[in-house]
């Protein structure tokens, strides 16, 4: 199988509706033609920056308009990182990506502080990925010349179904963040959730458009919504297993090199399921008692499985150098003036009830 096809719509569908035991296989086989079927990746995510994004993505309890339960902190200082890194690194870990609640990447002391970041832990000998919100070409820059390896900035869905879950940011912003971490010089990490009451449609469609990136991204995520109280999709219902076992398979035969993560949703996943998803292709998963703000596996009980199926955590740099660093990453050279990100001016009735109802909890609890 080429390494690169034009995919459809539709072949995508045929892919993700083929009979289930026929899908693992092929996914398995193609799987075996491009990476190690025994090595998976160990990466460790790491919220420097949690709560208060003004941005209303239906699915994110990190948003500030709605009213949930995570606990805010501002951005973590370099020590701290550090010192997360090293354990993350001694439990088996070989890439740490770190998150940042923000709409978009500005300018000042907080991005100085995050490039330090990616120096201090890439100094440790682990890939650095980073998911910051959209980045302009010299952000993007800075970060790669730090010592960045990898971007994140998931597609998420669809482009027709992600109006019904995010109505601050265009579709396009996320294509556009995308090529400017890829101009950098950085590899791409940019996937999706699936459960957020999108169609198989969506799903394939989702793929469709990450296939026809050029190249296509080197990691692709797939996660399964955690509904979180008092987001707009509290109420959406898990997806089955099954649903993420298709989803792990189609991607990988679709995007035959990149690594498939296998994400958020694992809590709710059984040790069987979770091994199908390895079979069917996935190649890494994120350890740690948090992703951002939902729960995980313990990593101990993540290497019991790995002992149980025979895997190894995949060392750092296995599928890409080592990035230098070049000391201009300290100096901004934004020239062009500030980039407008798009906000669409369409309204999404779930986001809009959820937001009321975080004022009104708000208002209750302050003259409680």
């Amino acid at each position: 199988m080429e390494n690169r096809k034009n995919w459809t719509r539709e072949e995508v569908l045929e892919l993700y509706n083929k009979p289930l035991l026929e899908l693992v296989f092929e996914a398995a086989t193609v799987h075996r033609q491009h990476h190690d079927p025994l090595e998976v990746q160990v990466s460790t995510l790491l919220s420097i920056k949690t709560g208060g994004c003004p941005e209303d993505c239906g699915y994110c309890p990190q948003a500030a308009r709605y009213h949930t339960d995570i606990t805010k902190n501002d951005l973590m200082s370099v020590q701290t990182v550090k010192a997360q890194a090293l354990r993350a690194r001694s439990s088996g870990s070989s890439r740490v990506c770190m998150g940042a609640a923000w709409r978009n990447v500005k300018e000042g002391e907080d991005f100085d502080q995050v490039l330090e970041m990616v120096r201090t832990v890439r100094d440790l000998d682990m890939e650095v990925c980073c998911t910051l919100g959209m980045i302009t070409p010299d952000q993007a820059r800075r970060l790669s010349e730090a010592g960045l390896y990898a971007y994140n900035h998931n597609l998420d869905t669809s482009e027709e179904h992600y109006k019904k879950v995010i109505s601050t940011r265009g579709y396009e912003d996320r294509i556009e963040t995308i090529g400017n971490a890829r101009k950098a010089g950085l590899t791409v990490c940019s996937g999706g959730i699936v459960g957020m009451g999108e169609s198989i449609e969506d799903r394939a469609a989702m793929l469709v458009t990450l296939s026809n990136l050029n190249p296509y991204p080197e990691s692709v995520p797939i996660n399964a919504l955690v509904p979180v109280e008092g987001t707009p999709m509290e109420e959406q219902e898990q997806i089955p297993i099954w649903d993420m076992i298709r989803m792990v398979a189609t991607t990988r035969i679709v995007l035959p090199t990149a690594t498939v993560r296998l994400s958020a949703g694992r809590t709710e996943m059984t040790d069987e399921g979770q091994a199908l998803c390895f079979m069917s292709g996935a190649g890494s998963i994120f350890a740690g008692d948090k992703l951002l703000t939902t729960p995980n596996p313990d990593i101990n009980k993540d290497m019991e499985l790995f002992s149980t199926l025979g895997l190894v955590p995949q060392k750092a740099y296995k599928k890409g150098n080592k990035p230098a660093v070049n000391e201009n990453y300290k100096n901004s050279n934004s020239e062009g003036g500030k980039v407008k990100w798009s906000r669409p001016a369409h309204e999404i009735e779930a986001n809009i009830a959820a937001t009321k109802t975080a004022k009104e909890k708000r208002k209750l609890e302050a003259n409680s």
